[in-house]
C-alpha cells in the first residue's frame, strides 16, 4: 500500500514507489486503477481493510505496513523468510550488513507446521520430513541454522535469548499451534516473545494461515493485548472455499530486491473480490463475535467429553472456533479409527500429529482430534457437533470390546 494514494503495488518491492506514484496519482480523480499495478478490486480491497477506517486499519495501518499476495500459505511463509533473510543483505552495495551478517539464527518452536516445501520443511522439527533434503549445514560460515524450543514456555524462551543475544534474525511462531495439537500459550508468553523480540532485534514472524478468523478475532497473536509482528501471514480461510490466497503483510522498511518478489498469483482481481466479499460479510453478520461467544460453549462441552472418556481424551483446548482433544497414550494408536467413527457419525474432524517428543523434559505431546466447525455454524450446529462426536467416541469405544 502506498502512503500518498492508498493502494498496494502488485508486491512487495516490484515496483519503484515513484512510478507507483505517478501512475496513481494520474488516475486518483476517477477513484480505480486500471493497469498491470493495482486493478480497481484490488484497491477497494486493500482500502477496506488497511486504510483509516478499514477492518485491520488499527493493527496495520497503512502508512506502516505493505502488503502482497501468494496463492497458499507455504508461498506466503516462503516470501516472509525471504524478508528476514534479505534484513542481512545491502541490495544497493551488494555487500553483507554488518550489523546483521551474524545473525544466523532463526527460532522455530516444537510441533509446529509451517508448509511442505523445503524451505519451509526445514522450519519443522520433524526428521521425517526433512531426511534427504537439502540444509544449511554445509560448513557456510553465512547459512542460517534453524533452533527449535518447546512452545508456551516463556523461561525457556528467555534463557535462550540470554544465551544468543545479537545473533537471531527471526522468530516464526504460530499463535495457536495447529498440527502440535491445537496448543494455545499460557498468558503473558506471546507478549514476552514480542519483547523479546524487540528488544534483540529479531523480527517476529506469524504464521497465521491456520488462525486467521477462527478464534474469535481476524488474529489469534494477543495476550492480555494485542501483538503486533514484523511480518504476518495469513492463509486458507481467506479464500472463503473459493480462491486460493495467501496475504504476507509486513512492516514498511521490510523488502526484497527489484524483481525478486515477483510472483504470478501475487492479488488477482479474482481472489482480492473474493476476500472483500468474504471479509465484509464476516463483518456485517458479526460472526467473529457469535464464534468468540459460542467458542466457550464449545469448549465447555469438549471439556465434558474429556470426563466422560478419560481413556480416550487428557486435554482439551482451544479458543472460538478452533479446538483439540489431545488422544491418550492408550487411545493414540488408535486415532485413525477413531477419526473414522466420528466422521460416520456426523461430524467433521482432522487428526493432528501433536508435538511428539519435546524437548527440556517436557511431556510427551500425543495426536489430537481438531474441531473447527465454519464461521456459519450456529448454537445448534454446535450442539449436533459435539452430540456426533460423542456417539462417534462411544462407537469406537463399543467395537474395540
Amino acid at each position: 500500500m502506498d502512503a500518498s494514494g492508498g493502494y498496494a503495488s502488485a508486491c512487495l518491492g516490484a515496483a519503484h514507489p515513484e512510478i507507483v506514484r505517478a501512475v496513481i496519482k494520474s488516475l486518483q480523480k476517477d477513484g480505480y486503477v486500471t493497469d498491470e499495478i493495482a486493478s480497481q478490486v484490488r484497491s477497494e480491497l486493500l482500502i477496506s481493510l488497511f486504510e483509516e477506517g478499514g477492518y485491520w486499519h488499527a493493527r496495520f495501518p497503512a502508512s506502516k505496513y505493505h502488503v502482497s499476495g501468494r496463492s497458499s500459505g507455504t508461498e506466503g511463509i516462503e516470501l516472509a523468510l525471504r524478508l528476514a533473510l534479505e534484513t542481512r543483505w545491502d541490495v544497493r552495495r551488494m555487500c553483507w550488513h554488518n550489523d546483521r551478517r551474524q545473525r544466523r539464527v532463526i527460532l522455530a518452536f516444537e510441533g509446529a507446521w509451517h508448509g511442505w516445501t523445503s524451505a519451509c520443511v526445514s522450519l519443522l522439527n520433524r526428521a521425517y520430513f526433512r531426511r534427504g533434503l537439502a540444509n544449511g549445514r554445509n560448513g557456510d560460515p553465512d547459512s542460517v541454522q534453524v533452533v527449535f524450543l518447546p512452545f508456551g514456555e516463556t523461561a525457556i524462551l528467555e534463557e535462550f535469548f540470554s544465551n544468543n543475544k545479537d545473533n537471531v534474525l527471526a522468530v516464526l511462531a504460530e499463535p495457536i499451534q495447529g498440527d502440535a495439537g491445537i496448543v494455545v500459550p499460557g498468558l503473558g508468553f506471546l507478549r514476552r516473545l514480542a519483547e523479546l523480540c524487540r528488544v534483540h532485534e529479531a523480527l517476529l514472524i506469524a504464521d497465521e494461515v491456520l488462525t486467521f478468523a477462527k478464534t474469535g478475532d481476524f488474529f489469534a497473536l494477543q495476550d492480555d493485548v494485542p501483538v503486533t509482528p514484523d511480518i504476518t501471514v495469513i492463509g486458507k480461510s481467506l479464500g472463503f472455499g473459493v480462491a486460493p490466497i495467501s496475504l504476507v503483510i509486513a512492516r514498511r522498511e521490510l523488502g526484497i530486491r527489484p524483481i525478486g518478489g515477483v510472483a504470478t498469483c501475487d492479488l488477482r482481481p479474482f481472489a482480492c473480490a473474493v476476500v472483500k466479499a468474504g471479509v465484509d460479510y464476516l463483518v456485517t453478520r458479526r460472526l467473529l463475535e457469535r464464534s468468540r461467544i459460542l467458542g466457550e460453549r464449545l469448549a465447555e462441552r469438549l471439556g465434558a467429553l474429556l470426563q466422560a472418556f478419560p481413556r480416550i481424551f487428557s486435554h482439551a483446548r482451544g479458543r472460538g472456533y478452533l479446538h483439540g482433544l489431545e488422544l491418550t497414550k492408550a487411545a493414540a494408536p488408535f486415532a485413525r479409527d477413531l477419526r473414522l467413527s466420528i466422521l460416520e457419525h456426523g461430524a467433521l474432524v482432522e487428526t493432528m500429529s501433536g508435538a511428539g517428543i519435546r524437548s527440556h523434559g517436557l511431556p510427551y505431546s500425543y495426536p489430537a482430534i481438531r474441531v473447527a466447525p465454519p464461521l456459519i455454524a450456529d448454537e445448534d450446529d454446535i450442539h449436533m457437533i459435539v452430540k456426533s462426536i460423542w456417539a462417534g467416541v462411544q462407537a469406537f469405544i463399543n467395537e474395540a470390546r
